[in-house]
């Protein structure tokens, strides 16, 4: 099983981006799938999972302005971030809990 995240960039305070996380070797709904993000010199933050049963759940900074989701027809995972932060600038990972994979990260950066 492999993750391939995508969807990264530079976007101004306020704007939106949506990262996908792609999954290839087993259905995405088979596992639950969640996203963390990274701050620089500090250890990797969970940020929100969808479970295979499609409950979601954010960690406090991030609700009402980041939506997990996925697309079983396109066995990918997505995260939605609105009304971004400077503070939200990060590298973002996608995971998978069964066989605990990671995929590579994709950097967000919001300027002010």
């Amino acid at each position: 099983v492999q993750l391939q995240a995508s969807g990264g960039g530079l976007v101004q305070a306020g704007g939106s981006l949506r990262l996908s996380c792609a999954v290839s070797g087993s259905p995405v709904d088979s596992s639950s799938m969640g996203w963390y993000r990274q701050f620089p010199g500090r250890l990797r933050e969970w940020i929100a999972t969808i479970t295979a049963g499609g409950s979601t759940t954010y960690v406090d900074a991030v609700k009402g302005r980041f939506t997990i989701s996925r697309d079983n027809a396109k066995n990918t995972v997505f995260l939605q971030l609105r009304s971004l932060k400077p503070e939200d600038t990060a590298i973002y990972y996608c995971y998978r809990y069964v066989g605990d994979l990671w995929g590579q990260g994709t950097q967000v950066t919001v300027s002010s």
